[in-house]
């Protein structure tokens, strides 16, 4: 049985994290026809069934899984290999991507990308923003920003900074709407929130510090609960970093209600030895904070 080489480990990889020929092409600029003739010739070369092909995709069997182990090790050891070859090893350079809940992807991240891509113009970041946790063992991003600490799997993690949020709604709302003198005129609002059977996490649970009252308006995304209050729909607990861009928001109960909480940078357990991401990252937790300062400072 051959030692299977790093071109074809690295399309195994590829379909092991999409789950699908067609994903794994796009990623490695392959077509699925491709890929699917590589797997082949890699499943023969070491006598073993890689994948169990279903409706949902292509699943990994017991021996896809145990050579899922020892790819990442190569693919590691490699990328290290590159690096410290490269003519500035400890240059912040090539592509990176972070993944992040849409209110820091919204709301920090791009000023903050932006203004380490102007220092560093040979690097180039993507920025993707879902509501969920995105997985760093399939190569999903190269990093994520999280609300809470991982307390499983093979990760690394740094408190970047912690935020406040407070009740918000627009001036127009607030002249309209029923006087508001304390958290118990809350059942005579109209209060927008998350859906809450897709809160991903327990720290975004936010309206339960209030009671859990009934949302008239709810959705998974902060920046469509902000636009909401914005034109007037209600209140929302919003962060303040997000307020300098929301100028017809205004905090209310100030003195009876504020939330702190935290972002997190989490990283593969892997890839702390990749100089480009640990500059990166370094670089990302002293802006961000800075970030969050200034403009909760503006609030």
């Amino acid at each position: 049985m051959a030692e299977p080489k790093w071109d074809d480990l690295r399309v195994f990889l590829a379909v092991a994290r999409t789950e699908s020929l067609s994903r794994a092409g796009k990623t490695l600029r392959l077509d699925p026809a491709t890929v699917g003739r590589r797997i082949a010739r890699l499943e023969a070369s070491l006598e073993a069934t890689l994948f169990m092909k279903s409706p949902q995709g292509y699943a990994l069997t017991q021996a896809g899984a145990r050579l899922v182990a020892r790819a990442q090790v190569v693919e590691t050891a490699i990328i290290n290999a590159q690096e410290d070859t490269s003519s500035g090893a400890e240059a912040l350079t090539g592509q990176i991507r972070i993944g992040a809940p849409d209110g820091s992807a919204n709301y920090l991240l791009p000023q903050v990308c932006a203004a380490i891509c102007a220092d560093h113009p040979g690097l180039e970041v993507q920025i993707v923003a879902l509501p969920r946790v995105l997985n760093l063992s399939k190569r999903e991003a190269d990093m994520a920003i999280t609300v809470s600490a991982p307390t499983a799997g093979r990760l690394i993690s740094q408190k970047l900074s912690d935020y406040h949020l407070h009740l918000v709604a627009s001036r127009d709302y607030l002249a309209k709407a029923p006087p508001l003198n304390g958290l118990e005129d809350l059942k005579n609002h109209k209060i927008i929130g998350y859906i809450s059977d897709l809160i991903f996490d327990a720290e975004l649970d936010y309206l339960s510090e209030i009671g859990s009252p009934q949302t008239s308006f709810s959705s998974n995304s902060v920046s469509v609960q902000l636009n909401w209050a914005r034109m007037g729909a209600g209140l929302v607990i919003g962060h303040d970093f997000a307020l300098p861009s929301a100028p017809e928001l205004t905090r209310v109960l100030t003195d009876e209600f504020s939330l702190k909480r935290s972002f997190y940078l989490v990283r593969h357990a892997d890839d702390r030895n990749i100089s480009r991401l640990r500059l990166f990252a370094q670089e990302l937790g002293r802006r961000v904070r800075q970030e969050v300062a200034r403009l909760e400072g503006q609030t």
